[in-house]
C-alpha cells in the first residue's frame, strides 16, 4: 500500500490497517489517531512528526523507522520491533512498550513518562536527555 491510498482510506474513516506492508513509505506529518497497524511491516518507514496518539502498533516491524518528534502518547507498542529506529524527541508518554525490542534505538530527548518498559530490550539504546519519570518496569 502506498502513502496516498492509506491516507485516503484513513480520511474515509477506515482505521484497521493491521498486517499491511508499508515498507519504506513516507508518512511524515501524517495524522493517524487510533489507527490499528497491529502486525504491520513498517520497516524504514518515515513517520517523522506523525500523530499516532492511541494507535495500535503491537507486533509491528519498525526496524530502522524514523519516528523523530512523532506523537505516540498512549500508543500500544507491545512486542514491536524498533531496533535501530530513530525516536529522538518522540512523545511516548504512557505508551505500552512491554516486550518491545528497542536495541540500538535512538531515544535522545524522548519523553517516556509513565511508559511501560517491562521486558523491553534497551541494549545499546541511546537515552541521552530522555525523560524517564514514572516509568513502569515490572
Amino acid at each position: 500500500m502506498d502513502t496516498i491510498k492509506l491516507l485516503e482510506r484513513y480520511a474515509k474513516g477506515e482505521r484497521d490497517f493491521s498486517g499491511v506492508d508499508l515498507d519504506q513509505v513516507n508518512l511524515a506529518n501524517a495524522t493517524l489517531w487510533r489507527a490499528d497497524f497491529a502486525g504491520a511491516n513498517l520497516v524504514k518507514t518515515n513517520l517523522e512528526r506523525a500523530i499516532l496518539i492511541r494507535a495500535n502498533l503491537s507486533q509491528v516491524d519498525l526496524r530502522g523507522a524514523i519516528l523523530a518528534k512523532a506523537d505516540l502518547r498512549l500508543a500500544e507498542l507491545s512486542l514491536a520491533d524498533l531496533r535501530g529506529a530513530d525516536l529522538s524527541g518522540t512523545d511516548l508518554r504512557y505508551t505500552n512498550l512491554q516486550g518491545a525490542d528497542l536495541s540500538g534505538a535512538f531515544l535522545h530527548r524522548a519523553n517516556l513518562t509513565g511508559a511501560n518498559l517491562s521486558d523491553t530490550n534497551l541494549t545499546d539504546a541511546v537515552l541521552t536527555e530522555a525523560i524517564l519519570s514514572q516509568v513502569k518496569q515490572y
